[in-house]
Formats: C-alpha cells, structure tokens, sequence
C-alpha cells in the first residue's frame, strides 16, 4: 500500500478574518514515520488606507529548519478602490524564493455603462504586458448578450467571444482567425442539452430526468458514451456506463445518513475504486486490477476541521 501525494489533506478552515488556513499533505516517494508531511500555512489579512482597501497574503511552508527565510512559498497583495464611477483593482503575485519577477493583474468595472477591462503582465526584466481584454454587456429582451475581445501579446493571437443566455438557452461562440467554436446549451423540461461544435471537433450531451432514472448521452465522431443512473431506493443509486469501445464501468452510491455516503466504482481489467465520506472526513481507496486479481491500493484521506 503506498500514499500519494493527496493522500493525507487536513485542512483547518478560516473562522475569523486574519486566522491562518493550514494544510498538510503527504509528499511524492516513500518515507519513514512523518517525513512525508508537508504542512503549509496560509495567512491573509486586510486593511484599508483612504478610499484604498487593501488585501495581502503568505504561502509559508511548516517544517523545522535552520534556514527560515526558505520557508516562504509565495506572496501577494491587492489594493482596489473607486475612481470617476471605475471600480478598480491591482493585484500582484510573487514567487517568495525567486523575487526576479511578479505577476500583475489590472481590472476596471463600470456597472453603469456594463464594461470591465482586464489587463495581465509581468515585472520580469521590466513591465511586460501578457494579455488584455474587454467584456461588454447589453441587456436585449430579457436576455443577456457579451461580448469580449482578447488578445494574446506573447503569442500575438486574438479572438472575440460572444455570449447569449435567456434563462432556457446559452450560447457561446469564439471565434479567432484560425479557429471557431460555437457551444450551445438548451434545457427544455426534465431535458438539458449541449453541443459543441469547432472545425476539428462536433460533440452532443443529453441528460434527461425520468421519475428515479437519469440517463446521460454524451456523442462525439469518435467516441460514444451512455450512463443510466437508476435511483433504486432512498438510500441506493446503481449507475452503469458504456462506451463504443466496450469499455463498462459500474458505479453504487448509498447514503449512510448524515452527510454520509460510501461509493464504489468497478471498471472491470481496470480498477476498483470506493469513496467514503463521512461529515468532514472523506477516504479514497483506489485499486488497480488485472483481471479479478488487485494489485495494490492508493489511499487518500482529507479531513476538514473548522475552528
């Protein structure tokens, strides 16, 4: 049995503002006793100067050692404020080991005229400006029509989206000089359907809701995918799903009551997998297989403790 990287995650969530946030996880490799744990601390905090408010944080890693200054993963701060009816903000981020560069973000919003503006760069052997773009919003009969342009300047592409939503239908198309893609969301009744359509590719995704059965479609030129989920009692939901390869995988969900659940997923010549979640503690066990035979397992437990 070996732990991944994942397998241990205990995190003690923010009660109060200023509080650190704590995470241990359990490195890559094999190690004796708790060699493995690599707890890092998040603290944030915030202030205001004026008509600035101002938020900044530390990424620290937690481990004893004589060399203090390399505890500091990463470290940020932001300040916004309003100016001429422009709500505006300035974020920057820096890697605390490698102080060389920082990344910027600029945003504007005017929730009047429905325009915000974004602007990404970099301070790496002076201002560099990576990506800018614009989002525009109009209200036409009821429905929700954007509209943003972006351009790359490192890679000197640009493309424009165009959004549409009234509640029942969302469209999304992007469009550049080299490639279009148009995605289509539509629900009528117990019924949701998507389509996704660019020059390389065209896929489509049902799901349809009868009574206790769910049944999801998913169809591409290459590959085909079905799932039935059939809720059998209150406590019990068997899912099976097949593809055009022949792949079958089956998936049983039962509620243990609350907020508790243990699920197992069987990919048969593949793996066998058993999720269980109990209030704050979640468990995965993972077991790759060769026919009826388990070859090992991967564990990973998480826990979430609020104080």
């Amino acid at each position: 049995m070996k732990f991944s990287a994942l397998a241990l995650a205990s995190i003690i969530g923010v009660a109060a503002a200023g509080r650190p946030q704590l995470s241990i996880s359990v490195r890559d490799g094999n190690f004796d006793g708790l060699d493995g744990l690599d707890p890092t601390i998040n603290w944030s905090g915030s202030s205001s100067s004026g008509d600035v408010n101002l938020d900044y944080g530390i990424e620290s890693a937690v481990r004893p050692t004589s060399d203090i200054a390399s505890l500091p993963r990463n470290v940020w701060g932001k300040a916004s404020t309003k100016a001429g009816g422009w709500g505006v903000s300035l974020r920057g981020e820096m890697d605390a080991q490698d102080r060389s560069s920082a990344d910027l973000e600029l945003d504007a919003d005017n929730e009047d005229a429905d325009l915000s503006l974004r602007l990404t760069a970099s301070t790496g052997g002076g201002f560099n400006v990576r990506r800018v773009e614009a989002t525009k919003g109009l209200d036409l009969d009821g429905a929700r029509v954007t509209i943003n342009p972006r351009y790359n300047m490192e890679s000197e592409e640009a493309d424009v989206v165009l959004g549409y939503d009234n509640g029942n239908t969302n469209v999304r198309l992007t469009a550049s000089a080299d490639n279009q893609e148009v995605n289509i969301k539509h629900k009528i009744d117990n019924t949701n359907l998507e389509l996704t359509a660019s020059a390389d590719n065209q896929e489509v995704k049902i799901d349809h809701q009868m009574d206790n059965t769910n049944i999801r479609l998913t169809a591409s030129a290459d590959n085909q995918e079905v799932t039935i989920s059939q809720q059998v009692d209150a406590n019990n939901r068997v899912s099976p799903t097949i593809n055009n390869r022949g792949d079958i995988s089956v998936e049983w969900e039962r509620s243990l009551g609350d907020d508790s659940a243990l699920t197992a997923t069987l990919k048969p010549n593949d793996s066998l997998n058993v999720e269980w979640r109990d209030n704050a503690w979640t468990a995965n066990v993972d077991m790759p297989m060769d026919g009826s035979n388990i070859s090992g397992a991967n564990v990973h437990i998480k826990r979430d403790v609020t104080f």
